[in-house]
């Protein structure tokens, strides 16, 4: 018997984002329950007291997920003293606790693989049954029998073949733990950082808590790569939260997998009887309201759903984050319900994981010294501080340049951003929130660190010809800087005020 708010949930509004140029997939998108006014309980004075210092290190990477495990590992590759603090369990974020498993588009359209450095480490040492994807010789392939199975698969678009795999979570957890250990950083487990320690401008390290407490660890550099900016907006530094309506970047939801599934038979039903299909996700919207499809993961037997993805919650507010991980985790119950009684290669399915992370896509954006800016996108110009190149959301529009500028605060020091929150417009962050996007920013992120706290400087003075070589050594893929524009602002040195 189905309760009254399953009853409720069906009700909710949904919208279909279509594919376009400035977006890859046709996705719906399902209104937020009503909200529940939160009472005024009054306050409540903290009492002031001294805290035991922890940790000391040269740089400081707050956050594990794909960007934080790239910036400690290039931080600590560049000889910097580092540590590493980690609320999970576990390093990859949402590559791995969330398991937003399907990793987009490394390659660009033309099949050059332009997301290297640590991204190309990390596939270089996966296990070959841990990854599912089209082999290299297909990567940029426009055949119609490739593009055409490989588009089921997450991995064809536009009519080309991607290097886009789906990974096996675990093995890519094992893995950035190792390689963090490896280059000697300190790895710190089960602690949420609370609070920058901010002195003349300049954040010397953070306040966190664990089961022991509430301690600090001092760092010359700290790099924030929470997601959400939660380390440079407590610092004061300016940000943006504005939205992409028409675009999922702003959506919610806690993904799940299915197991005991046959994933080529999915495949065959929906790719072979489009009209059946579509009578199916009508017939499941109807049913369920919050209704998705599935998609492929690293294995033939192992569903992944990545959605219903949620709008109107906002991920800075604990009321929402609980109610998404309600509705969804009900969602999951009503899908495994559903597709075994409708779905071919359903039938033996049952419930494998609830990701342990939310899916958040959004909060909060840096307002750095320079932008990744959708005005950017048709010249697709080399910008003076290149750290890194994404491929475009389209083939209309050439590889995108990511300059340092959108990791530095315009005026905090002491910390860099990296990750989903780095400076952009809500245009750009459809694609620059993406896990490849995050790894190549972390591993720019890490090393100027590394190469700041080594030469005592605020990170907005390092020499940016200097990063640059270093990232280049390191296997990240750069190009050489088209001559200067005066008025694009990324164009000017990562010193300059904006």
């Amino acid at each position: 018997m189905r309760s009254l708010e399953d009853s409720e949930q069906k009700k909710q509004a949904m919208k279909t984002t279509v594919r376009s140029d400035e977006r890859i997939l046709a996705s719906d998108i399902f209104d937020r329950d009503s909200r529940v006014q939160r009472l005024d309980h009054g306050m409540w004075a903290e009492p002031g007291r001294q805290i035991p210092i922890y940790h000391r290190c040269q740089v400081l990477v707050v956050g594990g997920g794909p960007s934080g495990t790239a910036a400690a590992a290039a931080a600590a590759r560049q000889g910097a003293d580092v540590a590493l603090l980690e609320r999970y369990n576990h390093l990859g974020g949402l590559s791995t606790g969330g398991l937003v498993i399907w990793i987009d588009r490394m390659t660009d359209w033309d099949g050059k693989l332009v997301i290297r450095g640590f991204a190309e480490e990390l596939f270089d040492r996966l296990p070959p049954d841990a990854v599912a994807g089209p082999s290299r010789d297909e990567w940029g392939s426009h055949d119609a029998a490739k593009t055409a199975h490989w588009s089921q698969r997450t991995a064809a678009y536009h009519g080309v073949v991607t290097w886009s795999p789906t990974i096996d979570p675990e093995r890519l957890k094992l893995l950035s733990q190792e390689i963090v250990l490896e280059r000697k950083v300190k790895l710190i487990y089960h602690s949420w950082a609370a609070l920058p320690i901010v002195q003349d401008g300049s954040v010397k390290g953070v306040v966190f808590e664990s089961k022991e407490g509430r301690m600090a660890i001092m760092a010359d550099v700290v790099v924030d790569a929470t997601g959400d900016g939660d380390l440079f907006a407590r610092a004061g530094a300016a940000f943006v939260n504005d939205i992409e309506e028409a675009d999922v970047h702003h959506c919610m939801n806690t993904a799940w997998l299915f197991a005991g599934v046959d994933m080529n038979r999915w495949i065959e039903f929906k790719a072979g009887q489009p009209e059946q299909f579509a009578a199916f996700m009508t017939r499941g919207r109807e049913e369920c309201g919050l209704f998705e499809r599935p998609f492929v993961s690293w294995r033939n037997d192992v569903a992944l759903f990545m959605g219903p993805r949620q709008s109107g919650y906002s991920a800075l507010d604990v009321d929402d984050l609980t109610a998404v991980e309600v509705r969804s985790r009900r969602a999951m119950a009503a899908h495994l319900e559903f597709y075994r009684a409708h779905a071919p290669g359903f039938e033996n399915a049952w419930m494998m994981l609830s990701a342990p992370q939310i899916g958040v896509r959004h909060a909060r954006r840096l307002s750095g010294v320079g932008s990744v800016l959708r005005s950017q996108w048709p010249q697709g110009l080399p910008l003076a501080d290149e750290v890194g190149v994404t491929p475009a959301v389209s083939p209309k529009f050439p590889n995108i340049s990511i300059p340092y500028g959108a990791l530095v605060p315009q005026r905090l020091d002491g910390l860099l951003a990296c990750g989903r929150h780095i400076s952009c417009d809500r245009n750009s962050h459809g694609f620059m929130r993406e896990i490849p996007q995050c790894w190549i920013t972390g591993q720019a992120a890490g090393t100027a660190a590394a190469q700041a706290a080594r030469g005592g400087v605020a990170p907005r003075h390092v020499d940016v010809a200097a990063l640059q070589a270093a990232l280049q050594a390191q296997g990240v893929y750069l190009r050489p800087a088209a001559a200067p524009d005066a008025g694009n602002a990324n164009a000017r040195p990562a010193t300059a005020s904006a």
